[in-house]
């Protein structure tokens, strides 16, 4: 046995076990922990008997009272005087009333009928003329009457509430209906000393003091007033039924519960204390009542003036302002109980329910309305501001929530209109929407007055708008109706998906003086440093054209205005306009060009305060920016070139420059630092206002083109990196807005149109590279095309053999002409015949005579797609394979020697036509509507219907430009719309077909995102060249000789001292008569493929040719498909001029050889 084991002595015995200390530490905590739930359970089951004992016996007592009670009230006879009142009838009424029903939230039959009996004898008593005899006359006695009065004046007015907290107006029951209005009628007369009847003259002032404490109780949150109300009103049907008349029981209801909710509104000589108790009732008021979805419906109409009353509204204006984080907390913890809801957030509807409470306007009517009497327009400003704000945020927040939480659905779907659940934003039959409240605020009468507010604060003249402080905010005057209307424009855009903004719009758009206004405080301030950017001859060049001094009359913007209140919406909901002034003189005929506008240093045109974008600017000049753009660039939809360039509204062009400064500068600048998501709405106005700027100034110009180029001028990327950067933004096709794209994608006007000409052979050249590495060979071989093309078919033949290939017209076209007389021409094709193959087949096809296309009755004589193609075979096959022709000619390189009219290329370039476009489509047509739209007369006069008249084969056919036209009479009220509908569908609808199957076509060769680079008058010289003089000097430095020609040989020197003799006119016909087309190369004639060569061809001549004797007898001739002049050995200038003059007006080339 071991030794220490040995020597061990159990103390315990030898039975006892052994037991760690640990283990007996624990072993004798959880017998304490045991014995501690012993003593509280024991505690638990004492206090629960004791609370059961007492409930039982006060419960029993309730009984027991309520028995006595009503014997009592069986066998009273005679009045009681007031002290007897409240302790004989009140006190045990009030007792087990308040434990039978009000803690139990339910009436039973018994305690109905005692809440009757006790209301009529309270009433009875209040109106009684013995002062002795009446409850209220215990205000006027001993201080512990007075004390009895109030409480049990609380616990009645409470007993009442809770009465009209369970009453149901949609389902009343009779019994329930009078027992409300009883219980209704006791609380307001408790409340209105004026209606005791007993209270002596010497008593008045403690009787008031009495109630005017009963009413800070009233108003109290204790008193669950304003939560009782709500929870009533809310049972009540929007708008409210007239049926109920003001002596019907239930109006009685809905009277008294708003009267007794205006209680506290209407305390007088309230001392500090006593104010904070009210401002907790106007608080209370704002949280509860004021956040009902349609307050002022639900409402009997007799009753909302109450409401808008100066006493009530401005109380709750100013409270919204001093204490609104907390008042706009408290709101959000009730949005907080329903996070899952999809219903409007309670602050959206306090801020539907001011704007109501603050405009008294008639639905029905186009714009006739008032602000409500002696509002306080400033603090009516800040209100809608702060509360328009905070919805904005909540609804972000709730649009971001329901996306994560439905992310995971299969049947989400993110383009859904709206998020909201419908079901509380509407009411009514017809239903009204919830943007429908804020129709006062689209109505012109609405702005007119804030304007005129405006003009009554007094700004000192110092105080001027920070560039520097984004924080700095003084939103004062305009500031305030500029955040204003920048908010209502953010909710309409998020709550209207559909419709959007277009009625606010469109009324700030044709408000009087409102966009002048806005204009000139923002010239103000961003132009403050700088000097005039133009001086020009115009009147009005550096002011304001609201001011009389400009000579656009105050009658012609009321003209305007006038015109604006017929809203019609199109197709588009974009097209409105206005009528002129009846003594406005239109000269139709005037179609001239702005005159000479003057270049200025690029310095000019970038302004430095916006060179940092929206973050270099405050939110005052933010806000004032965002408003400017969308309002203008609405106006700019339906502007013509009549009320633009000639009569200048609302803009000098001198004024235009400025403000397409202002946004070309502020554009590139976001576009180039990139854009965070506070500024997205205010970059993406601007962008779009932009873009309408340059369309107009693309067709007539009235800016100089350096303005355009002026803020990327000293940084612009080079072009192969610019090329790259709009490939990669391009890549994802269909950028949700502007600002999601990068300055080269979104304005590449900003680069000159050489450079973005470059792009574009940029992108060709990496496209070519991209084939050929993926094996597509170029040169002749297997991959390539090989086609057979007779001459006098070469159309059909072409149609026939490419149509079908689609995308792989990339690859290089090997052709075999086959010759009139059937016979099969000699020569390989390495590249020329292909080149002569598409330019004679783009001559046969585009010729007004083959009837795919006709010109345009314009000098130009523009091509354009005829429509009476619509009646041949195959139509959109052959304009397909017409787009894929356009589209290999621009791949290639090859020049073709014709435009196409700048409507059918805005169609290409996926642009609406507006109605000016019209000029250069159809000018006599454009003067007969322009004719209709400023007919001072009555245009029913005219005869006219929306219907438009086209002859086909010999037959007239009338269509219809809306649904029953040919019934629909064109008036002064919807003559503008008949205008756009006539444009809308000779512009757009007319050639949609044409154009979509050209356009498919095109873009199987170029991509869409390369063609955005290039206005319409752009894509025109991409595919046929510049329209200017032929630089002589850059065709000679590029000029290639074959045949035993070179640069000093004589008969070349002779060429080039008769070529730079030659008019313009016909140096360009010598060029169409070597190369097939007119125009120079964009980007010189390094770019002409082949290179321009004159070809040698050997003639025998005397000697003395060139001192007089006969020379050279054959004519020049030519190979277009080469690019070659063959040139005889001419020896004198006279014989080389006049040969080469009789060939090229010959209309003849290879033929002469």
């Amino acid at each position: 046995m071991n030794e220490s084991r040995k020597n061990q002595v159990s103390l315990r015995g030898a039975s006892a076990k052994e037991i760690t200390r640990d283990a007996l530490l624990d072993r004798v905590n959880q017998e304490r922990e045991l014995r501690n739930y012993a003593r509280r359970a024991k505690a638990a089951a004492l206090l629960i008997q004791r609370a059961w004992r007492r409930h039982h016996a006060t419960e029993s007592a309730a009984l027991q009272l309520r028995e006595e009670w009503e014997t009592m009230i069986r066998s009273r006879s005679g009045s009681l005087t007031g002290v007897r009142m409240s302790v004989e009838i009140l006190r045990p009424f009030l007792f087990f009333i308040d434990y039978l029903c009000v803690r139990l939230r339910k009436i039973g039959s018994r305690d109905r009928e005692c809440m009757m009996s006790c209301f009529r004898i309270v009433l009875e008593d209040v109106t009684s003329k013995d002062p002795c005899k009446s409850f209220c006359s215990m205000t006027v006695g001993s201080s512990e009457e007075r004390r009895l009065w109030f409480y049990q004046s609380k616990k009645l007015i409470s007993v009442c509430l809770f009465v009209l907290s369970l009453f149901d107006y949609s389902h009343p029951r009779a019994q329930d209906v009078v027992l409300t209005s009883t219980a209704m009628r006791l609380s307001v007369i408790l409340t209105d000393p004026n209606g005791w009847n007993h209270i002596p003259l010497d008593g008045k002032k403690d009787a008031n003091a009495a109630v005017k404490n009963l009413v800070k109780f009233v108003g109290s949150k204790r008193s669950r007033l304003y939560d009782c109300i709500r929870k009533f009103i809310l049972t009540l049907e929007a708008p409210f039924s007239s049926k109920h008349l003001p002596t019907d029981d239930r109006f009685v209801i809905v009277a008294s519960a708003i009267t007794l909710s205006l209680r506290p509104f209407h305390l007088t000589n309230i001392d500090i204390n006593e104010k904070a108790a009210m401002e907790s009732a106007i608080q209370q008021y704002c949280i509860s009542m004021l956040t009902i979805p349609w307050f002022p419906q639900r409402l009997p109409a007799i009753l909302v003036p109450a409401l808008r009353h100066k006493s009530v509204l401005s109380p709750c204006l100013r409270n919204l302002l001093i204490l609104k984080e907390k008042i706009l907390e408290e709101i959000s913890e009730m949005d907080q109980l329903k996070l899952t809801s999809r219903k409007m957030p309670h602050v959206g509807w306090a801020l539907a329910n001011i704007v109501c409470l603050a405009t008294e306007s008639d639905m029905s009517a186009a714009d006739l309305g008032k602000f409500t009497e002696s509002l306080d327009y400033s603090s009516y400003l800040h209100v809608v501001i702060l509360l328009a704000e905070n919805l904005l945020v909540s609804l972000e927040n709730s649009t971001q929530r329901k996306m994560k939480n439905e992310e995971i659905e299969v049947n989400y779907d993110p383009s859904a209109e709206s998020f909201l659940d419908m079901d509380e934003t509407t009411c009514g039959s017809p239903n009204l929407s919830y943007l429908d409240l804020f129709r006062p605020i689209c109505q012109q009468w609405h702005l007119k007055e804030l304007l005129a507010f405006e003009k009554s604060v007094s700004i000192c003249e110092n105080d001027s708008l920070s560039l520097g402080n984004p924080e700095y905010s003084s939103k004062q005057g305009l500031l305030q109706i500029t955040y204003y209307y920048s908010c209502m424009l953010q909710l309409f855009s998020t709550l209207g998906p559909v419709i959007k903004s277009f009625s606010v719009l469109n009324m700030l758009s044709f408000t009087p003086g409102f966009l002048p206004k806005l204009w000139g405080e923002l010239e103000k301030t961003l132009f403050h440093d700088n000097v005039p950017i133009a001086n020009t001859n115009l009147p009005c060049s550096n002011t304001l054209i609201g001011d009389r001094s400009c000579g656009i009359s105050g009658r012609r913007q009321k003209s305007l205005s006038k015109e604006a209140s017929n809203k019609w919406v199109n197709m588009l909901h974009k097209i409105t306009g206005r009528s002129p002034t009846e003594n406005d003189h239109i000269d139709f005929n005037d179609q001239t060009s702005i005159g000479h506008i003057e270049e200025h240093p690029s310095e000019e045109w970038d302004i430095e305060s916006l060179r940092q974008g929206p973050e270099g600017i405050s939110k005052d000049i933010s806000c004032l920016l965002l408003l400017f753009c969308s309002s203008y660039s609405h106006l700019l939809l339906v502007l013509d070139d009549i009320e633009f360039y000639d009569k200048q509204v609302p803009f000098t062009l001198e004024q235009q420059r400025k403000i397409t400064s202002m946004l070309n500068t502020l554009a590139y600048n976001s576009l180039s630092r990139g854009i965070s998501t506070r500024y997205k709405g205010l970059v993406d106005s601007a962008v779009r206002c932009l873009h309408l700027l340059y369309e107009r100034n693309s067709r007539r110009q009235f800016c100089h083109h350096s303005l355009w180029l002026a803020p990327g001028k000293n940084n612009r990327m080079p072009i192969a990196v610019a090329a790259r950067t709009h490939e990669v933004f391009s890549a994802a096709d269909g950028a949700p807005s502007p600002s999601a794209g990068s300055a080269i994608t979104t304005m590449p006007h900003i680069f000159p149109f050489e450079e973005r000409v470059k792009m574009f052979r940029e992108f060709i050249s990496m496209e070519k590279v991209s084939r050929r590495l993926a094996g597509e060979g170029t040169g002749p071989g297997s991959r390539s095309i090989e086609i057979v093309v007779r001459r006098d078919h070469i159309f059909e033949d072409g149609l026939r053999q490419l149509n079908s290939l689609g995308s792989r017209l990339k690859a290089s076209i090997h052709v075999s002409f086959v010759s009139e007389s059937g016979l099969p021409e000699a020569g390989l094709d390495y590249g020329g015949l292909s080149k002569e193959f598409l330019t004679d087949l783009s001559k046969v096809a585009f010729s007004p005579e083959y009837g795919l296309f006709y010109q345009t009755s314009t000098v130009d004589r523009h091509l354009i797609p005829n429509t009476s193609a619509r009646l041949l075979d195959n139509k959109m096959g052959m304009f397909e394979f017409l787009g894929r022709i356009v589209g290999k000619a621009l791949y290639e390189g090859i020049l073709l020697d014709f435009y196409f009219s700048h409507v059918f290329v805005q169609k290409l370039l996926g642009r609406y036509n507006f109605l000016d476009e019209l000029s250069t489509l159809d000018p006599e047509l454009y003067r007969n509507l322009m004719y209709v739209k400023h007919y001072d007369g009555d245009v029913r006069d005219l005869v006219l219907d929306f219907t438009v008249t086209e002859e086909s084969l010999g037959k007239r056919l009338v269509i219809e430009l809306k649904p029953g036209g040919k019934d629909i009479c064109v008036t002064n009220d919807n003559k503008l719309q008949y205008v756009h509908s006539m444009a809308d569908y000779k512009l757009n609808k007319q050639i949609l077909p044409f154009s979509s199957a050209f356009y498919r076509g095109l873009t199987d060769l170029i991509s869409p995102s390369w063609l955005k680079l290039f206005n319409a008058s752009e894509f025109n010289q991409l595919l046929s060249g510049g329209d200017h003089d032929i630089d002589v000097d850059d065709l000679r430095k590029h000029t290639q000789y074959t045949g035993g020609y070179s640069e000093g040989s004589r008969t070349i020197k002779l060429f080039w001292e008769v070529f730079a003799g030659f008019e313009p006119k016909e140096r360009c016909m010598v060029l169409k008569f070597v190369t097939s087309c007119s125009r120079a190369p964009l980007l010189g004639f390094k770019h002409l493929h082949p290179a321009f060569t004159i070809h040698k061809v050997n003639c025998d001549a005397p000697l003395w040719a060139s001192f007089g004797g006969p020379d050279v007898d054959r004519l020049p001739s030519a190979s277009t498909c080469y690019n070659t002049l063959k040139l005889p050995t001419y020896k004198r200038s006279s014989t080389l001029r006049a040969k080469l003059l009789y060939a090229i007006n010959s209309n003849a080339g290879f033929e002469l050889s």
